[in-house]
């Protein structure tokens, strides 16, 4: 008997391990392979297409500050600037060295993995508030940096982007598969959307492991795990690596897919955006972040289109009569409501609401 008790505890501890543990997750993993192929031939409309493309890009920096904030615990609003330098190592080695696709996209993971290496060390010695400012005054120095590395950035009045996207015979410029041609929305959807895939696929065989575990325990109480072996160094680092890499990543895509790029891109307010998205979609989640980025990555991108039905609300306040808002001050109210929202009302965010919705229908039609 207490062979047989062991074996069933091993067996469900494997089940537990499994990235697909069922049938159905399987069959829904790939009818979400199939969909998004085909899903960008069936859908024309070039704006919710773009919308879509930016919350992809949005989901992949939002998976790395996941992994930093929600499962290791340290708190971070430098996370524009790794946005930044992974925006201009895509003007550097494929705007201007003309390199390939995979070549320019690793570079930008690399250079914001070493950066962030070299950020992480003060996680050692700093935490909560203190970590956030020290992370808080990267952007500024990053905005001052980019302002006047004039040679690489352009300035204050930016530069275009044009880096290679060709992957073998596969051109994200304008994708051609047999005789169906892709629009450059297309393509893209296409390119980011494989990219957040394989993200978050990494980054949830992460959690799931040995390093995934030390990084909550970390979280949990970081004492008590340098107790029992953890080292929190190796770990507190490593997430600082992994989360700037994911995020340079990010800022290459968004640099090739806008293809020009200011350091205005890459003020605080990016930071508190990406902050909005982990809170929404969900803080210690993978697809909680790629929830988030679908919720409130779409946001400036809906309110710039339809601002002019939004009463009080113009493209600039500036030179307006009466009260009036900006877009870019009604995407920062916006913001600050929904974190203050999730957070009072629903803390596990959307991820949260999505386990509740799946457990009643599991439970159907015996839920109430």
């Amino acid at each position: 008997m207490p062979r047989l008790r062991n074996l069933h505890m091993t067996l469900r501890y494997q089940d537990d391990l499994r990235l697909f543990r069922s049938r159905y997750a399987r069959a829904a993993v790939l009818a979400l392979l199939v969909g998004g192929v085909l899903f960008p031939l069936s859908f024309k409309s070039e704006f919710w297409l773009s919308v879509l493309d930016y919350a992809g890009i949005a989901a992949i920096g939002a998976i790395g500050l996941n992994l930093l904030t929600g499962y290791t615990g340290q708190v971070s609003l430098g996370h524009a600037f790794f946005i930044g330098v992974g925006a201009y190592c895509a003007v550097f080695f494929g705007g201007h060295h003309h390199v390939n696709l995979l070549i320019w996209l690793g570079a930008a993971a690399v250079i914001g993995g070493l950066i962030g290496g070299l950020v992480g060390p003060f996680a050692l010695r700093l935490r909560g508030s203190y970590l956030a400012i020290v992370s808080l005054g990267l952007v500024f120095l990053g905005l001052h940096v980019f302002r006047n590395w004039t040679q690489l950035t352009g300035g204050p009045g930016g530069t275009s982007v044009a880096p290679p996207l060709k992957l073998g015979p596969l051109d994200f410029t304008k994708l051609q598969i047999g005789n169906q041609v892709y629009s450059r929305n297309q393509s893209f959807f296409l390119l980011i959307w494989a990219i957040v895939g394989l993200t978050a696929l990494v980054s949830k065989n992460i959690v799931r492991s040995r390093p995934g575990r030390a990084m909550q325990a970390i979280r949990d109480r970081d004492v008590a795990a340098e107790v029992v072996g953890v080292r929190l160094a190796r770990y507190k680092i490593g997430a600082f690596v992994v989360s700037s890499a994911l995020a340079a990543v990010a800022g290459a895509l968004f640099g090739a897919y806008q293809q020009f790029v200011q350091p205005d891109n890459w003020s605080l307010f990016v930071s508190i955006q990406y902050i909005a998205i982990i809170i929404v979609g969900g803080i210690g989640s993978i697809y909680g972040s790629v929830l988030g980025a679908l919720f409130v990555g779409a946001v400036p991108q809906l309110v710039d289109r339809y601002s002019k039905s939004i009463p009080f609300v113009a493209k600039t306040a500036v030179g307006s009569s009466g009260f009036h808002l900006s877009v870019f001050q009604l995407n920062q109210i916006i913001f600050g409501a929904l974190i203050v929202l999730f957070l009072v009302l629903e803390p596990r965010g959307l991820a949260a609401v999505w386990q509740r919705l799946k457990t009643y229908l599991r439970a159907w039609p015996f839920s109430y």
